[in-house]
Order: structure tokens, then sequence, then C-alpha cells
């Protein structure tokens, strides 16, 4: 504000949402998100319904809904990657140490490339 008096606290994030909240199991619910935005990317691009994504995926048509709005409670990470190699896609995962500087371990999931690989599809 003008006057000085109202000031916000604004805390720089972690780069996970779910650390930031102080959520249990932070860096595994953001590995879900990260995997489950991949696939249903991908899975848009190939303007599926859901029933032929679900025959696709090997699950039912109600677990494609689920996916779909990111209520990832019933998938695991091992699932998800499964789902993207049915999706024609590698995933590789890669252990390196830490680094000093940073205090605690992390895990990263990035998509290579993603948008293009899935407009490529789509056209």
């Amino acid at each position: 504000m003008a006057n000085g008096k109202n000031r916000e606290l604004v805390v720089e994030s972690s780069g996970n949402a779910f650390a930031d909240l102080g959520l249990r199991d932070a860096d595994e619910k953001q590995t879900k998100v990260r995997l489950a935005v991949a696939v249903n990317r991908l899975l848009e691009a190939k303007r599926l319904s859901q029933a032929k994504s679900a025959h696709l995926l090997g699950i039912n048509q109600p677990k494609i809904s689920a996916l779909a709005n990111y209520r990832l409670e019933g998938f695991s990470v091992e699932r998800l990657m499964h789902f993207l190699n049915a999706l024609d896609r590698d995933v590789e995962i890669v252990i390196r140490a830490k680094p000093r500087s940073r205090r605690k371990a992390r895990i990263v999931v990035t998509a290579a490339s993603l948008r293009s690989a899935a407009h490529a599809e789509a056209v």
C-alpha cells in the first residue's frame, strides 16, 4: 500500500508446492503430478475418448477420469511410468550425488520436449 503499513510477506517457493504446504510425501506427490501431466498431454494429443485411452493404458474409464482430473491417490509412480511406456515414451531414472550447496537430496522429474513430441503425434 502507499503508506507502507500493509506489507505482504512473500516467500520464495522451494520448487515443490507440496513441500511448501508442509504435506507428507511431498516429493512423491510432485513426481506423480509431473508424470500425470506428461501422460495427460500425450493422451490429449492423441484425441482419444476416455474409453479408448483406458483400453490403451489397460485400465478402466473411471481411472482415466481420475487421472485426467489429477486425483492420483490410486496411482503409484511406477504405474504412471508404465503408462508413459504404453504411450511409446522411454522413462529414464538418473541417480547422482547432490551438490554440497543443497541441504537435502531431491527427486526431479523432467519431460524432454514433451510438447513438441505430443504435437508431432497430433499432426
